[in-house]
């Protein structure tokens, strides 16, 4: 990192240990050509990625003692298009799973989308409105373990049902993680979810929030991914749909939870605007 001074959403020397291993180990697999090894560390260019996922800057505001656009989004693109964020956030999250004291894989998920309204830039092919809750932009469904850790992601125009969004996060349970058997959602994912559940054998459960009860009831399983998307919405980057590519937009959720991943790993935090001053 050199001799600036460091951001709040850098990685630390004990966060780096982490994670340095699995991009040093993909480095070594991917040889430039002439043999140049680059001019940013792959530490700096992860922290370029955090800054910006934290902060919700613009490529063009990327502050200039980070690796610039150029670099960072070279790396983005190249991790996003071979697969390299999930691999290594999956990797973070079987640890985080031992350290819990659970097995590797989970076993059940709980389903839930969330619509995001879309900046004025991005491409009106892949947006829509989302009828019930009268959003423009995208829909960010999310597939979770008991933990509330992240085991699929699926980023749609706001204007795709939950039914369909729900079925692609099942398919990428299922080739991602086939140890998983259950599967609990709330009353948007209808019987095409649980068909497609129970051909791949996993038996999908509805959990419905009671209408009797006043006031906020955290709604049993459902709040976890509740809890989830929550914590998604410290990173800016998050809270509005920035990316022209969905697929980008995916990425992004990776690396928001990758850094929400490390700090559970090492008992870190990232002091907030509470507390700017304070690092813990």
């Amino acid at each position: 990192m050199g001799e600036r001074a460091a951001y709040p959403s850098d990685l630390t020397d004990e966060q780096w240990a982490v994670v340095g291993p699995f991009l040093r180990a993909w480095k070594d697999r991917h040889p430039s050509v002439s043999g140049h090894q680059g001019r940013y560390e792959l530490r700096e260019i992860v922290n370029s990625i955090f800054y910006q996922n934290r902060t919700g800057c613009q490529w063009a505001y990327l502050p200039h003692d980070l690796p610039p656009k150029s670099a960072t989004y070279y790396y983005f693109a190249l991790w996003r298009d071979d697969g390299t964020d999930q691999v290594i956030h999956d990797l973070l999250r079987c640890q985080a799973r031992e350290k819990a004291g659970r097995r590797e894989d989970p076993t059940a998920v709980v389903l839930d989308t969330q619509s995001i309204r879309a900046a004025n830039h991005v491409p009106a092919a892949t947006t829509g409105k989302d009828a019930a809750k009268k959003v423009p932009g995208r829909k960010r469904g999310l597939a979770v373990d008991a933990l509330g850790l992240i085991i699929a992601v699926v980023v749609t125009a706001a204007s795709v049902t939950d039914n369909s969004i729900g079925v692609r996060l099942l398919d990428n349970v299922v080739a991602h993680t086939p140890t998983v058997t259950k599967a609990w959602v709330d009353a948007g994912f209808k019987d095409d979810v649980q068909i497609h559940g129970a051909i791949n054998g996993i038996d999908v459960e509805q959990v419905r929030r009671s209408d009797t009860t006043a006031g906020f009831v955290p709604v049993k399983r459902r709040w976890v991914v509740e809890q989830t998307n929550g914590t998604l919405m410290l990173h800016r980057r998050l809270v509005r749909e920035y990316e022209s590519r969905p697929a980008s937009a995916v990425s992004r959720t990776w690396w928001a939870s990758t850094a929400n991943l490390v700090r559970r790993l090492t008992g870190t935090a990232t002091a907030s605007w509470r507390d700017p001053g304070r690092q813990r």
